[in-house]
């Protein structure tokens, strides 16, 4: 009882850290597409270079996720994000500088997304986990996603307002200066007593392997969890495909930059409200029907989206559908993952299907720069989302959500 008690003190304080940490990690990320067109314009590296690093960009941010999450298992969260901050800052920070294609590499390919993986939802939604009675990690999820939905929505406008005033290198530097945030609320992450106890019994409830190769496995070994890598495939490719490409669809239709920022803004403020209701109804009905219809109303979306004339509300409209389905896919994905093979490496093997989510965003990123060069629009990166998010809605259907060791696990 105690320690119950003591877990539903720091309830509400950690979780609020969570979503600001995400807060500021996805929303610097989030909004580098606005940086396309004013850092081609000042290097001349060309649309395909920029699509590129940014493409890269998406894979290492998966890929450093189950690594920096194998990580945070072990050593803790607090080290890890703190990390992460530092990387993303000097990543930010070196890019008005960058000269060449390699160096963009480096900082937009490697700095900014490994730092980002390091404080996103494997880490944050693996530490808040175990220190949650199963009943509310669902919704713990949907309100950590949210925050990072909140970082769109807070970053775009804020990017845009400083491009126009003062111009893209302090625009640059301004987010990279806010990335520096996330080191004292990393400190809020530091284990305590009750938490450990609280993740202890979290493991116990839920026996199995207990070493990382072993959980490894047998996630492998698992049809269902092979359903959610694909469907999160996906999903990256939706996400990175518009955060990087959304900017220039925008102008191929003649309308102002102010559009942009405008339709990103409402991506992230409607996924706020998609990620919490996500995460509430993770909670009341199967997660797996969740993800199917998110899926669905993605590919109907972008049906009527080509359907539609482009002017600036079609845009907003899009955005705000769209953004409801955002990232709300993340609450249901991690909270099948958890009920699947409990806590104990929560961080890592939900940070795999972020690794097959930004596989996807790599090719979203990248391919959707190549359309643009051969044919002048995005119109076959459009035809794909819609086939993709057709596909992701059916592959989730044969997801069975029982846990791997179900006679102890209910018990």
């Amino acid at each position: 009882m105690a320690s119950s008690t003591a877990v539903g003190q720091r309830y509400w304080p950690f979780l609020l850290t969570c979503a600001a940490i995400l807060m500021i990690t996805m929303g610097a990320r989030q909004c580098l597409g606005l940086y396309v067109s004013p850092l081609n314009t000042a290097t001349g590296l060309g649309i395909v270079s920029i699509s590129f690093a940014l493409a890269v960009g998406q894979f290492v941010w998966g890929a450093a996720q189950p690594v920096f999450g194998a990580l945070a298992d072990r050593y803790g969260s607090e080290r890890v994000v703190m990390i992460g901050g530092l990387m993303m800052a000097a990543g930010i920070g070196l890019t008005p500088f960058v000269d060449n294609q390699w160096f963009l590499m480096g900082t937009l390919g490697f700095l900014v997304a490994a730092g980002a993986g390091a404080g996103s939802f494997s880490i944050l939604i693996g530490a808040t986990a175990g220190r949650l009675p199963p009943e509310k990690r669902a919704f713990a999820a949907g309100f950590i996603n949210a925050g990072g939905s909140f970082g769109q929505f807070l970053y775009a406008p804020l990017s845009q307002f400083v491009i126009a005033s003062f111009g893209w290198v302090s625009a640059l530097l301004t987010v990279a200066a806010t990335t520096l945030l996330t080191l004292p609320l990393a400190r809020v992450l530091r284990a305590s007593p009750s938490s450990t106890a609280q993740a202890t019994a979290a493991h116990a409830s839920h026996p199995g392997p207990t070493g990382l190769r072993a959980q490894l496995r047998e996630a492998m070994g698992n049809t269902s969890y092979w359903c959610l890598h694909a469907g999160f495939f996906t999903c990256g490719f939706h996400v990175a495909f518009l955060v990087t490409h959304l900017p220039g669809e925008v102008q191929l239709c003649g309308l102002p930059g102010s559009v942009a920022a405008t339709s990103l803004a409402l991506i992230g403020l409607a996924n706020i409200a998609g990620s919490l209701s996500a995460g509430y109804l993770g909670g009341i009905y199967r997660m797996k029907w969740l993800l199917f219809w998110v899926y669905a109303t993605r590919a109907v979306a972008i049906l009527l989206y080509l359907m539609a004339p482009k002017t600036a509300a079609t845009f907003f409209v899009f955005a705000v559908v769209l953004g409801f389905t955002w990232l709300s896919t993340v609450p249901p994905t991690a909270g099948l993952v958890g009920k699947l093979f409990g806590t104990r490496h929560l961080a890592t093997l939900f940070g795999l299907t972020l690794l097959s989510h930004q596989i996807g965003g790599f090719f979203g990123a990248w391919l959707g720069g190549l359309a643009l060069v051969n044919t002048g629009s995005y119109d076959w990166m459009w035809y794909a989302d819609i086939a993709l998010a057709a596909l992701a809605a059916v592959v989730n259907l044969p997801i069975r959500e029982t846990p791997m060791h179900p006679r102890i696990a209910t018990a």
